[in-house]
């Protein structure tokens, strides 16, 4: 029977092998005392099993507190245990109470972490992954060669729809390639969901009849199930071609139920990130985070950026975007989305460290702020990346392009 394999990161006070055992049998046939049914058969075909145990350095501080546990050395180590898949089929949810669920809360533990997910091949003929992926957000929006350059509508809220479409129109023009409603605005009381997406894709239209590119704008669906579902066939209905989820709001059947109506490119917004994540030894890792929506079925996820306005490193922004990009199953792509207080500056140490263009490289300020306004911001980031790929530095990028040297004139000094 095939078995789904998940890699840890713990830390306990205690004998390591009997910890992980812990780990395994609470997360599967196991309780804390041996029961009448729990047999030597059923154990067999049931139980996880430990499959490594990688000792790693040692802590006189536990990580997490636990009051029921004495001060000691506390060991720390990456471990790999398995559950074959008759344990919960391939029922979302459940996979997810068996992989993380109660073992946060187990007394031996003052730390631990999912890192990583390894699925089997079967995986592949029952979730179909993301629709559009990398390629078919390029199709979409007719961008090769480069970053897909985006932006978010700023302030947040309380601009009306009319006033939202006004942006639209200016950033369309300016040639911006997608735009997305901020995390959030859903339907408020003056800018209702449905008024929004007539306004704005009345410019999309317009200017997609004019030109032939039809700018990807990811309205914001989040809400109850059945209210998204209504709000996702406004969109397509009037001729839209993406919708933005917050996936830790909504959550992964609810994001699942959405995706499987497969004719809108989702956006995967992360907001919450920080509270699963930021921990080193607590949640999980964005490797093993990415996997469980490219199963759902997302086809764009955020992974913040480099030199971000928030707390995650460098390494951890470049880790993020390789794991979006190695192949996953039967070719489930989903592209990467590069935000959180980017301007043009970033774009040179972006792609000296990950070496590929298939993001979606968005800034909100590092656009609507720009000396020249919106259309100089995007003009500027399409310059930046430019000068990336062609192996020039921030300066001799200035120096060649008027609209990015207004960009450092402003951005640079912050």
């Amino acid at each position: 029977m095939e078995r789904i394999t998940a890699t840890y990161y713990i830390e306990t006070p205690l004998d390591l092998e009997k910890s992980a055992l812990v780990l395994a049998g609470e997360q599967s046939s196991g309780t804390f005392i041996a029961v009448p049914g729990e047999t030597e058969e059923l154990k067999a075909r049931f139980a996880a099993r430990v499959e490594s145990i990688e000792k790693l350095e040692s802590s006189t501080e536990p990580s997490i507190p636990s009051v029921k546990l004495k001060p000691g050395i506390y060991q720390r180590a990456i471990i790999k245990v398995s559950w074959s898949i008759e344990n919960f089929g391939y029922n979302l949810p459940v996979l997810i109470s068996t992989l993380q669920g109660n073992l946060y809360e187990l007394t031996q533990f003052t730390g631990l972490k999912l890192m990583d997910i390894d699925f089997p091949d079967s995986y592949a003929n029952v979730f179909k992954g993301p629709q559009f992926g990398i390629s078919g957000c390029r199709k979409l929006t007719n961008v090769e060669g480069r970053p897909l350059i985006g932006t978010i509508i700023k302030p947040s809220i309380g601009m009306s729809p009319e006033q939202t479409a006004e942006l639209v129109k200016t950033l369309v023009e300016a040639g911006i390639d997608f735009i997305k409603d901020d995390e959030l605005l859903g339907s408020s009381a003056n800018s209702p969901f449905d008024k929004r997406v007539d306004a704005i894709m009345n410019v999309i239209n317009a200017h997609a009849d004019k030109t032939g590119k039809k700018v990807m704008y990811a309205f914001n669906l989040s809400d109850e199930i059945d209210q998204m579902q209504r709000n996702y066939e406004k969109i397509v209905k009037s001729g839209g071609t993406s919708a933005m989820i917050s996936l830790n709001s909504v959550g992964l059947a609810g994001v699942k139920k959405i995706c499987d109506n497969r004719e809108l490119a989702i956006h995967g917004h992360r907001n919450g990130w920080g509270m699963i994540n930021r921990h080193p030894l607590l949640g999980i890792e964005f490797p093993a985070y990415q996997k469980l929506w490219r199963l759902a079925g997302v086809d764009q996820i955020h992974v913040n950026g480099i030199q971000n306005k928030f707390w995650e490193s460098d390494d951890s922004v470049v880790t993020s975007i390789e794991s979006c990009l190695k192949p996953f199953l039967r070719g489930f792509s989903v592209l990467p989305v590069v935000s959180s207080g980017q301007w043009g500056g970033q774009a040179v140490e972006t792609y000296r460290r990950t070496k590929t263009v298939d993001l979606l490289y968005m800034a909100g300020g590092g656009i609507m702020a720009h000396p020249s306004g919106p259309a100089g911001g995007v003009i500027a980031l399409q310059q930046a990346w430019q000068g990336a790929v062609d192996g020039l530095s921030v300066e001799d990028t200035a120096k060649k392009y008027s609209e990015f040297n207004q960009s450092v004139s402003v951005f640079g000094k912050k």
